[in-house]
């Protein structure tokens, strides 16, 4: 199944909002938006595509309305999800975990474009496997621009067959969040400041902890 979503942020109006497929999203908050499944979603096969646009002077907060939870389906253990996310005032994208059960591999990636005067804050958590799994692969990677010059370049990933896996001490747990143009001194893990402002912090551990 594919899922397709649609958020335009307006100063001083509530977010548009266009969906289609199982993965629909709803204004809960002033300048807040929730994603929530109308199925079981992403299984094996499954493809999720959301953009966000974020106009000057509009401020949005994208948030889950539970962790994504993914399952292999029966021809294939792959699904995968996209953001393209377009800022020129605030955005602030923080959903629940994504936990990459039963086996399942799921693939992120994220196109984000900020223009000089925007600012994101943008965290991503993953765990594989549920309580005593240890089976499953994850992969994000992250193409950030300002004002139409390369922020950042980023990629990861976790669990079986990926490139540092190891039985006995590999991590299966992992939190990113990448700022702009502010520097994420409270934030989980190693901070590293870029070079053209704002910061990336990343973790690794053997399980998530509730933040």
């Amino acid at each position: 199944m594919h899922s397709d979503v649609l958020i335009v942020a307006r100063a001083g109006r509530q977010p548009w909002i266009e969906c289609a497929g199982a993965v629909a999203a709803r204004a809960t908050e002033p300048n807040t938006v929730h994603l929530v499944s109308t199925a079981a979603t992403p299984l094996g096969g499954d493809t999720i595509a959301l953009r966000v646009i974020v106009e000057h002077g509009a401020t949005l907060r994208v948030r889950s309305a539970a962790a994504t939870v993914t399952l292999p389906g029966r021809a294939t253990a792959e699904s995968s999800a996209h953001w393209h996310l377009e800022v020129a005032g605030d955005l602030d994208v923080d959903p629940q975990p994504t936990v990459v059960a039963g086996g399942s591999r799921h693939v992120t990636s994220t196109r984000l474009s900020v223009d000089e005067s925007g600012r994101v804050r943008l965290r991503e958590r993953v765990q594989i496997g549920r309580t005593d799994e240890r089976q499953g692969f994850w992969s994000s990677s992250l193409h950030a621009d300002v004002g139409g010059e390369p922020l950042l370049r980023h990629r990861i990933e976790l669990g079986e067959h990926s490139s540092t896996h190891d039985l006995l001490a590999a991590p299966l747990a992992s939190v990113s969040e990448l700022r702009y143009p502010d520097i994420a001194a409270d934030a989980l893990g190693t901070v590293l400041q870029l070079a053209d402002g704002g910061s990336l912090a990343t973790w690794q551990g053997e399980r998530l902890v509730a933040s």
